[in-house]
């Protein structure tokens, strides 16, 4: 028996100490121990990783000679013969980030634009329009007495130094206004 091997202590003493050293390793194991996952599970989760990155990917980007989605199942595939390898506790939205930047070098591929109405206080106006425009496409630019307001596309990317800039030059009076958040061509015209 346990006691017998201890030395011959009584029974509670050598249940208590059992209990402790138990107790003792189990929280190491909890503590410091990693789950062992199996094969199969490890490769399911790498799987659905994959796809969801793909998925952020096709959703955020364009085809830039056609302004049209790519499929999830192009973006896989450009994926795999880019040999792109994923880290699977990492956020999914940075890895498509980085996802984007590899296959930009393998496929015609941009994040899609969004589309901006900006509207600027006429006193500030010319300068904070020279400011911000090196990050716009502009469609459409109206003057009236009191305001500009430009209607653009931008690359998602650059919205917060556009936002920053609008509302330090005209002190909180500027507005952004997102009128679309991803512009895709649809059929034969542009959304």
């Amino acid at each position: 028996s346990v006691c017998q091997l201890m030395g011959g202590f009584s029974v509670p003493f050598c249940v208590n100490t059992l209990r402790h050293v138990v107790y003792h390793w189990c929280g190491k194991i909890l503590e410091k121990g990693e789950v062992q996952v199996s094969e199969k599970e490890r490769q399911s989760q790498l799987e659905s990783t994959f796809r969801d990155v793909a998925t952020v990917v096709a959703d955020k980007c364009v085809n830039p000679e056609t302004k049209r989605p790519y499929t999830v199942g192009v973006v896989e595939r450009a994926m795999r013969d880019a040999h792109v390898s994923l880290k699977p506790h990492k956020n999914t939205k940075q890895q498509a980030l980085e996802v984007i930047r590899i296959l930009q070098e393998t496929i015609p591929l941009q994040r899609a634009s969004m589309r901006l109405k900006v509207t600027l206080p006429a006193r500030e106006a010319r300068h904070v329009r020279d400011k911000i425009l090196p990050h716009l496409t502009v469609q459409h630019e109206e003057w009236d007495s009191d305001q500009l307001c430009i209607e653009c596309l931008m690359d998602p990317g650059c919205y917060r130094v556009v936002e920053e800039a609008v509302r330090q030059e005209t002190k909180g009076r500027g507005t952004l206004e997102l009128l679309s958040i991803k512009e895709v061509a649809d059929e034969e015209h542009i959304q």
